[in-house]
């Protein structure tokens, strides 16, 4: 197979054209964490964002968040279980981040496991800290650890120290 033939990912804005797809790794990679309702709401909403990992039309990852005044607060982070570990969560996350400053965010918020240590360490490679601790805050008791990030580029920062 030469190097053109080989299918290359593409990342998309997710729309309403999607939703089955959407619903699918969610399935998938979340235990089917949202509902068709749900996943309706966050492709439809202006306020939100979505994003998407494509190969050849195949979902392989999305990123989705809600725009609340200056912030992103990120809500679901999927990848398909046989493409984890490729860096497709790295680069949904990154593209969905760069969505949001466009849009006028300046930091961004997510909820992690406490012992979820593979998202933990995205997390703390795309530059997020944790601020705080919900004890007990999901369905079988486990804490989720809150964290932020500035959504600044370096340059702003540097001007505001």
């Amino acid at each position: 197979m030469l190097e053109q033939d080989i299918p290359r990912e593409q990342v998309i804005r997710l729309g309403p054209e999607k939703i089955y797809e959407c619903l699918e790794l969610d399935q998938l990679a979340l235990n089917g964490l949202w509902s068709k309702q749900q996943w309706h709401q966050e492709l439809f909403d202006s306020r939100r964002l979505c994003m998407g990992v494509l190969r050849s039309s195949k979902l392989l990852a999305l990123a989705c968040g809600w725009l609340v005044v200056d912030e992103l607060h990120v809500t679901a982070i999927a990848v398909h279980p046989q493409h984890r570990r490729q860096g497709h969560a790295r680069l949904v996350l990154s593209k969905l981040l760069d969505e949001a400053r466009r849009a006028g965010a300046a930091h961004a918020t997510l909820e992690v496991a406490s012992t979820n240590s593979a998202a933990r360490e995205l997390y703390k490679s795309c530059g997020f800290k944790t601020a705080g601790c919900r004890h007990h805050y999901y369905s079988d008791g486990q804490d989720a650890l809150i964290q932020w990030r500035s959504l600044k580029d370096q340059s702003e920062q540097r001007k505001t120290i």
